[in-house]
């Protein structure tokens, strides 16, 4: 995201001394992506961020594949998904590729005895149930339901719930997650026919900076595998730090829709772009007035994306039998549009209150057995006449 912020203590230039109270200098890092070329931040640290004392269990977390190769539209009971106590193991990957995974999760607990760092993604994290705090390295994020927390590649973080009713929806992006370009000018900020601005983004505020030495677990995600280091110093150490890569939240119900006479395409409500997938955000929003508009969807042929929508809440104007937590999958290669009666029941409607998270990736996905246990096997002939 491409906004500068500012939060702590920093000296007057980067790579210069910067001395604690006692005459000893702190330590700066720089966090950034994309080598040298990407978004960056410095920051300073009480102690060196390089003390790894201990490498313990490797474990692989990677999907088991059920079908490697899909054509088959999908409908997964995305609330069938159990909750678990613990934020790593209630993750369950549904779908994937070689650019991103698609998660769902419904963690009762907050972490607590370790801290998490993806070294393989960017996370967006999408909160359809739940209240709680965002806890990382450079601030904190307070969070509720239809936030966007973004996370960046790297990020050493804990998750705070307030209770243990939640449910996430979670995109792990190999490439990094930007605000679209057609939104941007050429310096970066949000036009004003952009659907939000930066007003709308929350950046942390608040810092928490320990000083301390002991055994602190971290637990590092790499190539689908899971790392325990335990590192000799706190890592929330950092008493400031400013750039552009830092974790931020966005509400979806701050995304202003955009609405026309006739039906629009989905990239109307894009919301994050990378190099390999987009994310739209579907929301309350008037409908088409043209007098003989149809404000169902138009038939489409997914070609080159496979199309993946969470439902969150409302009555989804183009589905049938579609509840909160369902997704569902339409693959390249073959067409899809509005359920029969679709078109039909949306002429003449004024609105829709339609919540809905849309992914589209542009390599096809891959079914996992995680996928296959909460799936409707018979969602691809609902289509039919009956």
């Amino acid at each position: 995201m491409p906004i500068y912020h500012k939060l702590g203590e920093i000296p007057r230039k980067r790579h210069i001394q910067f001395r604690k109270p006692n005459g000893d200098l702190y330590y700066e890092q720089l966090f950034g992506t994309v080598g040298f070329d990407g978004m960056s931040t410095n920051s300073y640290h009480e102690q060196r961020p390089t003390q790894v004392k201990e490498i313990r269990r490797q474990y692989s977390v990677a999907p088991k594949i059920a079908k490697s190769n899909n054509i088959q539209s999908y409908k997964l009971r995305g609330f069938d998904v159990a909750p678990q106590d613990d934020f790593l193991e209630s993750r369950k990957i549904v779908l994937t590729n070689s650019d991103c995974h698609i998660v769902l999760a419904a963690p009762r607990k907050s972490t607590t005895d370790y801290f998490y760092k993806n070294t393989d993604s960017d996370e967006v994290i999408f909160i359809h149930k739940g209240t709680g705090k965002l806890r990382t390295m450079l601030g904190n994020l307070d969070f509720q339901y239809g936030d966007y927390l973004v996370v960046p590649r790297g990020m050493i973080y804990k998750i705070d719930f307030d209770t243990e009713d939640n449910r996430l929806f979670i995109v792990e992006s190999h490439a990094p997650v930007y605000t679209p370009k057609q939104y941007r000018n050429w310096f970066g900020q949000l036009l004003e026919h952009s659907p939000f601005c930066e007003r709308d983004i929350r950046r942390p505020e608040e810092l928490e900076t320990y000083n301390e030495k002991g055994d602190f677990v971290v637990k590092v995600k790499k190539k689908d595998e899971i790392f325990e280091l335990v590192y000799a110093s706190h890592p929330f150490d950092v008493i400031g730090y400013d750039g552009f890569n830092y974790p931020y939240a966005f509400s979806i119900h701050d995304f202003e829709p955009i609405t026309g006479r006739i039906h629009l395409p989905p990239p109307i409500h894009q919301t994050f772009e990378t190099s390999a997938f987009v994310i739209c955000s579907f929301v309350p929003r008037l409908y088409d007035y043209h007098p003989l508009a149809i404000p169902a969807p138009y038939n489409h042929s997914n070609i080159d994306a496979d199309e993946v929508l969470y439902y969150v809440d409302g009555d989804f104007m183009s589905r049938n039998d579609i509840k909160a937590g369902n997704i569902s999958l339409h693959p390249a290669g073959i067409p899809h549009g509005p359920h029969p009666g679709a078109a039909e029941r949306s002429i003449g409607k004024k609105e829709t209150l339609e919540l809905a998270v849309m992914v589209d990736t542009f390599k096809p996905l891959m079914v996992t057995e995680d996928a296959m246990a909460i799936s409707d096997d018979d969602y691809f002939k609902s289509w039919l006449d009956e």
